[in-house]
C-alpha cells in the first residue's frame, strides 16, 4: 500500500496477521512469566517477611514494579484484544480497518493511566508521570525491563534464604553439641579460651541468622559482568569464618577429651621419666666424687640437683586429674612431657661429661694392656726396657689420683719403645711385622 500516516505506511492484511500472531505469542510468554513470578516461593516469602535494610528498600521498589507490570500487561492485553476484534470484523479488512490497525499496532496507542504509571521511574530515569503512552513494542520492552529487575531481586533473596539459614541451623546444632562436650570437660566461658570462643560463635551465629532472615540481599554477591536475573551467589564469608572457628574449638575439645582418656597413663610416664632423670643425676654426683678422688689435674663439671619446679607441676597435674579439670591438665601435660624429656637428656649429658675422665683412663688402660699382650705374642715380654716403661705407665694408670696427661705420655713412650724394638729385631718366619705406631694392631 502506498498510503502513509503518522505511524508510517499503512499495513496490509498479511502484515497485520503476522503482527497479531507475534504479539499473541509475546502475550502468552509474558503472561506465563508473570504467573511464575506471582507463584515464586521467594516472592511469597518476601511478602510475609519483616524485612530490613537493603532488602526492605529493594522489595518496596520491586512490589511497585510488579504492580506496574500487571497494569502494563492489562493495557497490553486490552490493546491486543481490540486489534483482534477490528481484524475479525470482516474477512478482508477495509482500508479504514487497516489504518486503525496500523495505528494500534505501531503507534503510541496504549495508555497506562492512574497511580500505577507513577509508581516507577520511566525507562530514561525520569520520575513516572500520572499516565504514559506506549507503542506495543515499547510496552513489551518496558515490561521485560521491570520483570528482569523484579525477578533478579526475588531470585537473589530466595537463593540466600535457601542456602544460609539451613546451613546456619546445622552449624548451630554442631555448636550445641560442642558446647555440651566442652562443659563435660570443664571448658567454660571465663575459665578457658575455648569456652569464650564458643560464646562468641554463639552470639555471632544468632545475630547472623536474624540478619539473613530479615535482610537476605545484604548477603548476596552479584556475579561480575552477568546481566541474567539471579546471577551471583550467597555471600558466606561470615558463616565460613565461624565454621572454621568452631572446627578449631572442636579439635581443641577433642584434645582435652583425649587427655581425660589417657591422663593417668601419661602422668605415670612422666613420673618414670623424671625418676630416671633423678637417678641419672644421682649417678652423676656419685661419679663426680669418684673422678675427683681418682683423677688429678682435671676440671669436673658441677652436677645440678633435681628440678623441684617440675615435681611441683607434676603434683599439680595429679590434682587437676583428681578434680577432673581436664582443660587445665591438657596444656600442663604437654608442657611437662616436653620439659621432662629435656631434663632426662640434661641428666644424661651431665653424667657423660662427669665420667669423661674415667672413660679416658679406661681407654688408656685398654691400650696399654693390648700392646703388652701383642709384645708377649711376639716374644718380647721379657725385654727389660720395655717392661720398665710398661710398669711406669701401669703405676700411673692404676694409682689415685691419676694424672691423665702424664699417664698418656707414659703410654705413648711404651708404644714408641715397642715399635722401635720390633723395627730392629730380626724377622722370624711366620712372625708378624713391626707394631703400628698409632694403635695396638691386630
Amino acid at each position: 500500500m502506498g498510503d502513509t500516516g503518522p505511524t508510517g505506511p499503512v499495513m496490509d492484511r498479511d502484515e497485520v496477521d503476522r503482527a497479531l500472531a507475534r504479539l499473541g505469542a509475546e502475550h502468552e510468554a509474558i503472561e506465563t512469566s508473570l504467573l511464575a513470578l506471582q507463584d515464586h516461593a521467594g516472592r511469597r516469602l518476601l511478602e510475609g517477611a519483616e524485612l530490613t535494610g537493603v532488602t526492605a528498600e529493594r522489595w518496596s521498589a520491586a512490589e511497585a514494579s510488579i504492580t506496574l507490570l500487571w497494569a502494563y500487561f492489562d493495557a497490553y492485553t486490552g490493546a491486543l484484544r481490540t486489534a483482534r476484534e477490528i481484524r475479525s470484523r470482516r474477512r478482508w479488512s477495509s482500508r479504514e480497518d487497516l489504518v486503525e490497525l496500523t495505528e494500534l499496532l505501531r503507534g503510541e496507542a496504549v495508555t497506562v493511566a492512574g497511580s500505577a504509571a507513577a509508581t516507577a521511574p520511566a525507562p530514561d530515569g525520569r520520575p513516572g508521570r500520572l499516565s504514559e503512552r506506549y507503542t506495543l513494542a515499547s510496552l513489551v520492552e518496558r515490561m521485560n525491563q521491570l520483570y528482569a529487575t523484579s525477578l533478579d531481586m526475588v531470585v537473589a533473596a530466595d537463593a540466600v534464604w535457601s542456602a544460609l539459614p539451613a546451613r546456619i541451623d546445622l552449624l548451630a546444632a554442631e555448636l550445641r553439641r560442642t558446647r555440651e562436650l566442652a562443659h563435660s570437660v570443664g571448658v567454660r566461658p571465663g575459665e578457658h579460651p575455648a569456652g569464650d570462643d564458643l560464646e562468641r560463635i554463639t552470639r555471632t551465629l544468632t545475630r547472623l541468622r536474624e540478619q539473613v532472615v530479615s535482610d537476605p540481599l545484604a548477603f548476596w554477591a552479584p556475579a561480575q559482568g552477568s546481566s541474567a536475573p539471579g546471577g551471583g551467589r550467597p555471600d558466606t564469608t561470615v558463616y565460613d569464618r565461624e565454621a572454621r572457628a568452631l572446627e578449631e574449638v572442636r579439635r581443641e575439645i577433642e584434645a582435652v577429651l583425649a587427655v581425660r582418656q589417657d591422663a593417668e597413663q601419661r602422668i605415670v610416664r612422666l613420673r618414670d621419666v623424671l625418676s630416671r632423670a633423678d637417678r641419672t643425676l644421682a649417678e652423676a654426683r656419685t661419679a663426680r666424687g669418684e673422678v675427683l678422688a681418682k683423677i688429678a689435674a682435671t676440671e669436673v663439671p658441677v652436677v645440678g640437683g633435681p628440678p623441684i619446679v617440675l615435681q611441683e607441676q607434676l603434683a599439680a597435674a595429679a590434682e587437676y586429674r583428681r578434680h577432673a579439670q581436664w582443660h587445665r591438665l591438657s596444656p600442663l601435660l604437654e608442657s611437662l612431657e616436653e620439659k621432662a624429656e629435656d631434663e632426662l637428656l640434661r641428666a644424661r649429658e651431665s653424667l657423660t661429661a662427669v665420667t669423661a675422665p674415667l672413660a679416658v683412663r679406661a681407654e688408656l688402660r685398654g691400650r696399654l694392656d693390648a700392646y703388652k699382650a701383642k709384645m708377649a705374642r711376639l716374644g718380647h715380654a721379657e725385654d727389660p726396657e720395655l717392661a720398665e716403661k710398661y710398669e711406669k705407665a701401669r703405676r700411673m694408670l692404676w694409682s689415685a689420683p691419676c694424672d691423665l696427661r702424664v699417664a698418656e705420655q707414659a703410654v705413648l713412650r711404651y708404644q714408641r719403645a715397642a715399635a722401635e724394638l720390633l723395627a730392629t729385631a730380626p724377622r722370624v718366619p711366620g712372625q708378624a711385622g713391626p707394631v703400628d705406631r698409632t694403635g695396638p694392631g691386630a
